[in-house]
């Protein structure tokens, strides 16, 4: 068990080096990794560039973009949710949702879509392109982070959410980035990205 509270190891002890949001993640870290107050162990893995379930969704995405709902795409994403124990698309939808037809229209399905790469996908670094990809990023990066209180020494204390950082994205210049100004003087041609002039 992980003591993350003010004062315990992994707590907010130190200067610079904690945790700012309280909320620790154990996915792609090896389960026999143990942290203690005399030090850590460690042991060394191949970190997965791309991942199988990365190419069936991005497949099943550009499925339903380029000709809506079909039985294909449902066979992708049934194959990575079958391996989390979950049941298919069709059979999850039709007995669980509260919009039974949803995954049947091409809207519908993308926001499904969007939905299991959120989950399959956290943490792994793929949701800042996710989101200027679907540009939803306007909508998302404008949320407040939280976390909790990392001053909080018992778990009363602990378990409050609080505001982190005021993220902010300003659209459309933050779907961009400012093409460098040394660039610009050997290419006068070019011209500069919109919302960085």
């Amino acid at each position: 068990m992980l003591n993350g509270k003010y004062g315990n190891t992994a707590g907010a002890r130190h200067a610079f080096f904690f945790n700012v949001t309280g909320y620790y993640i154990k996915k792609l870290v090896d389960w026999n990794h143990t942290m203690s107050s005399s030090g850590a162990t460690y042991k060394a893995y191949p970190w997965p560039e791309l991942r199988l379930a990365d190419v069936y969704l991005l497949y099943a995405e550009a499925m339903n973009e380029a000709y809506g709902p079909s039985s294909d795409i449902y066979t992708y994403l049934d194959k990575i949710r079958s391996r989390a124990g979950l049941k298919g698309i069709e059979e999850s939808w039709d007995d669980f949702s509260n919009n039974p037809s949803e995954y049947k229209t091409q809207v519908g399905l993308r926001k499904i879509i969007h939905q299991e790469r959120g989950i399959e996908m956290a943490f792994e670094g793929s949701r800042f392109w996710d989101l200027r990809r679907w540009k939803e990023a306007a909508k998302e990066l404008n949320q407040p982070i939280t976390g909790w209180n990392i001053y909080g020494s018992d778990a009363p204390s602990y378990y409050q959410i609080s505001t982190v950082y005021q993220q902010t994205f300003v659209a459309p210049r933050d779907y961009f980035w400012p093409i460098p100004e040394d660039q610009i003087i050997k290419n006068p041609n070019l011209v500069q990205n919109v919302g960085w002039q």
